[in-house]
Parts: structure tokens; C-alpha cells; sequence
């Protein structure tokens, strides 16, 4: 793919997973705010978008066979494999979190009052997030597992009550459009997920699962937002033409 700074950030992402770490490095959303380009992103962020470009060669150069092409598999393959890895993840990681920012919340959160916000956002996460979920496993996923089978030849696509795929996709991107300013009013209070001196063991365990849920939830949301949504609207259109 050419690099230049009109190149789109979701497009790139899904070419090369490894260039999410230069996003990430600068603050830039390449899961729910994916669909701008380097420029936009760069000027709203006041970076040099030179620097962004030439860390991302750097990326390409350095790539071996390693990273997944997620774009290549088949989208029922991508569907469960999303369904069985992100969303497990979240479901267990999930519960795991709680009671540890539950009591570093209670012990420390005089003196860190960020932390009741933090727990709060995050509560407020995990309870939509299980909403967000049942509804991919239950009704968009299932049909993009439809989708590919009327490809395949193997079965009829009917018209579903949703009308058409890119519906319901329009509400869970808008979903998660929500769980990423979540999060990054959950970094921001957490300065970047860094504790504080006064911190104890918890505390530093607690940031660091916040982190790791957050790095699985933005790649998660990329591969929907940048691969499995788009090719799914796409097929979906190929099929109704014929």
C-alpha cells in the first residue's frame, strides 16, 4: 500500500496491524475515528504528520510474515474468531477487573478521587459492552455467517428484519464509538495508565489489566470497524445485484 499523508488510518491498520503501535504512541484513534487520513489526524492533534509518516515506513521495512492478514479470511472465520477471542476476553477480563478497581478505589480513592471516576466510566463499560455483544452474537453475526454461505452457494439470502446489514452495523459503530471516549477518559484520568508514587501492588495490577483491556478492545473494534463490517456491507451488496 502507497504511504502518503492522504493515506486512510482504518485501511492502513488493516493492512499492517503493526503501524496501530505508531497510532497508539501519538494518541490516535484507529479503531472508532479510523476512517480519516494521516493528515486530518496529525492537524487535529497539532503532530507533525512528517514524523507519523517516517515512523510508519520504518513499520513497513521492519515487517516480517508474523502479522496475521486478517483481511485474507473468510468473514464467518473473522466472525468467530472475534466472537471466541474479544469477546470472551472481555466477558472474563471483564469480572477479573471489578473488584480490583473496586478496592483501590475505596482504599486510595481520597486521595486519588480519579479513581472513583475511573471505576465509574468503567462500570458503565461493562455493562454496555455485555449488551453490545449479545447483539453482535445474535443477530449481526449470525447473518454475515448467512452472507458467506449464500457466497458459497450453499444457501438463500433472505431479506432479514433488519432490512440490511449495514443497519444494525451503523449502531454497534456507533456503539463503539461510545467505549472509545470511554477510554479515553478512562487514560487520560489514569495519566496514560501510569501509577502514582504512592501506589501500591493492587493498584499498579489494576492499571496494568486496565491497559491490556483497552489495547484488546481497540484492536477488537478495529477488526469489526476496518475488516469484518465493510467486506460484510460489500458482499452483501455483491449478492443482491446478481
Amino acid at each position: 500500500m502507497e504511504l502518503t499523508a492522504q493515506s486512510n488510518i482504518g485501511k492502513l491498520v488493516a493492512d499492517n496491524y503493526k503501524t496501530a503501535s505508531v497510532f497508539k504512541r501519538h494518541g490516535i484513534d484507529f479503531c472508532c475515528q479510523g476512517n480519516r487520513s494521516i493528515e486530518e489526524a496529525c492537524t487535529r492533534k497539532k503532530i507533525d504528520s512528517e514524523k507519523v509518516l517516517g515512523e510508519l515506513s520504518e513499520v513497513y521495512n521492519q515487517s516480517s510474515d508474523e502479522s496475521i492478514d486478517f483481511k485474507s479470511w473468510p468473514l464467518d472465520l473473522l466472525a468467530d474468531y472475534i466472537e471466541k477471542k474479544h469477546h470472551r476476553y472481555v466477558e472474563e477480563k471483564s469480572q477479573e477487573i471489578i473488584p480490583f478497581l473496586y478496592k483501590v478505589s475505596k482504599v486510595h480513592g481520597e486521595r486519588h478521587p480519579e479513581l472513583l471516576e475511573i471505576y465509574q466510566h468503567f462500570m458503565a463499560s461493562t455493562q454496555d459492552l455485555a449488551a453490545h455483544l449479545k447483539k453482535e452474537e445474535l443477530i449481526l453475526f449470525p447473518y454475515v455467517r448467512k452472507v458467506v454461505k449464500a457466497q458459497k452457494g450453499t444457501a438463500t439470502l433472505e431479506q432479514p428484519h433488519f432490512g440490511k446489514a449495514e443497519n444494525p452495523i451503523e449502531v454497534m459503530m456507533s456503539e463503539h464509538d461510545v467505549e472509545g471516549e470511554r477510554f479515553r477518559k478512562i487514560a487520560a484520568l489514569s495519566d496514560n495508565y501510569t501509577p502514582p508514587a504512592d501506589a501500591c501492588s493492587t493498584y499498579k495490577v489494576t492499571f496494568s489489566m486496565l491497559k491490556e483491556f483497552e489495547d484488546d478492545l481497540h484492536h477488537h473494534i478495529h477488526l469489526e470497524n476496518n475488516i469484518l463490517f465493510p467486506k460484510t456491507i460489500e458482499l452483501e451488496k455483491q449478492l443482491r445485484m446478481n
